[in-house]
């Protein structure tokens, strides 16, 4: 077959299109097709004398029966006789014919639906399938006109008919065409407004995301301004009488007193030394955070942490253990917030475990990182809410704030490391945080 051939009848198969288009042609088809049938049975029984009922009924009836599959199909989302177009255009042709034959020839007013069978193929083919149904009709429509009498033909009639079935068959084609493509035009720019909405959607979601964090740290910041405020009240409250204590003390003791009031002097003294020492780790845990990087030792870190949080309520009742080998390397951050991050997860371990409970801090290098994990023995965590663990206001807590754990995962990712939880309910929680160590050469560079 020669590759023109070949590609005329190509591009007669049917090609792949939107099955909405293809179901929406269908319905304006099937409708057609009922609208001629309720036309053509009142023409055939109450129209002009001139044609035999009996077969226009009988082909109406085919026609009927044709019909209502076709419409059954529909209903249930199918197009009937999909791939064979050229058959239904074939069937209509001769039903057509058939119908003008019995009726009263050429001037039938049945000829007129071969202008709808023209549509309803333009509508849901391609153009070349639709010329070729034009062929067929006017094939049709000229057989019959020969099979006339002689005293029948109308050769002005006959053309013009053959004129306009050509007509509307390119008229149908072009319009169809312009359909087509408007309504693909129209499925390109609502798959973009979909997209550019999708992504817009995701805009406003990081958007709020990142308002709500950031509401979050100020609410935090302006919590642990507070707090150093009151502290240093407190601090400055206290140390006031504790120094005149103090100086009572030293005065009584310069007074060459006996044995026994010089120990209980002496064990005065140092109770108002340790009180001293609670108030100055007091004011410099509550002082302003210094956002100034530079090397951390991680066993500064925790045991900085843990001296501060054996204060915490609860913290005398547990088991707090620290496993940190030597020679850790250095961490490159901010010693605060890296104090901050461990009391913090040290803090929730307290509150998940009851009195008794064993808490563990335990240090291991693991290539170029080192990884801090936080144990407890406690109640675990429920697994529906581990996705929103690290979310700023959602705690479990009567009277948490639900910022401490955002706080964390926050400091952490500012620092280049991540932090995760695994935890089993009624078994306990461990808390990971991997931190970058620092640089080599910058370790070289300070030693």
């Amino acid at each position: 077959m020669s590759g023109p051939l070949r590609s005329f009848f190509l591009g007669l198969a049917p090609r792949p299109t939107d099955p909405r288009w293809e179901l929406a042609a269908e319905s304006i088809a099937v409708k057609i097709r009922w609208f001629g049938l309720v036309v053509g049975g009142l023409v055939a029984n109450f129209g002009s004398d001139q044609g035999d009922r009996l077969p226009l009924n009988v082909i109406l009836a085919l026609g009927f029966g044709f019909t209502a599959v076709n419409t059954v199909l529909y209903r249930r989302g199918r197009v009937f006789l999909k791939d064979f177009p050229l058959l239904i255009s074939a069937m209509e042709a001769l039903f057509i014919g058939l119908l003008c034959h019995f009726e009263s020839g050429t001037e039938s007013p049945f000829r007129f639906y071969y202008l709808l069978s023209l549509i309803c193929c333009a509508i849901r083919y391609t153009p070349r399938v639709t010329f070729v149904t034009c062929g067929l009709d006017c094939f049709s429509y000229a057989l019959f006109y020969i099979a006339q009498p002689d005293g029948g033909r109308n050769p002005y009639f006959f053309l013009l008919t053959l004129v306009i079935l050509i007509w509307v068959t390119w008229t149908a084609g072009a319009m169809a065409r312009l359909l087509k493509r408007a309504g693909e035009d129209l499925r390109v720019l609502n798959a973009a407004l979909r997209e550019n909405q999708a992504q817009l959607e995701s805009r406003i979601a990081d958007r709020t995301r990142e308002l709500e964090e950031s509401q979050a740290q100020v609410l935090h910041q302006e919590k642990m301004a507070a707090f150093g405020l009151l502290a240093a009240g407190i601090a400055h409250e206290v140390g006031n009488p504790l120094t005149s204590i103090s100086g009572v003390v030293q005065m009584l003791e310069r007074r060459d007193p006996d044995s026994y009031t010089r120990d209980k002097l002496g064990l005065v003294t140092g109770q108002l030394a340790r009180i001293q020492a609670i108030l100055r780790e007091l004011v410099t845990f509550s002082r302003p955070a210094s956002d100034t990087r530079g090397r951390v030792s991680v066993r500064d870190v925790v045991d900085e942490a843990l001296a501060i949080a054996k204060f915490y309520k609860g913290g005398k009742n547990r088991q707090i253990v620290a496993a940190i080998p030597d020679n850790l390397p250095p961490l490159v951050g901010v010693r605060d917030q890296l104090v901050q991050v461990v009391f913090n997860l040290v803090l929730n371990a307290i509150d998940a475990t009851g009195k008794g409970g064993r808490i563990e801090v335990a240090v291991v290098t693991e290539k170029e990182r080192v990884a801090l994990h936080v144990i407890d023995d406690g109640t675990g965590i429920d697994p529906a809410h581990r996705v929103r663990l690290f979310r700023p206001y959602f705690t479990t807590k009567k009277h948490g704030t639900g910022l401490g754990l955002f706080v964390i995962r926050r400091i952490v990712e500012q620092h280049g490391g991540v932090v995760g939880v695994e935890s089993e309910p009624g078994r306990g929680t461990t808390f990971r945080v991997e931190l970058p160590v620092a640089p080599r050469t910058q370790i070289l560079a300070t030693d």
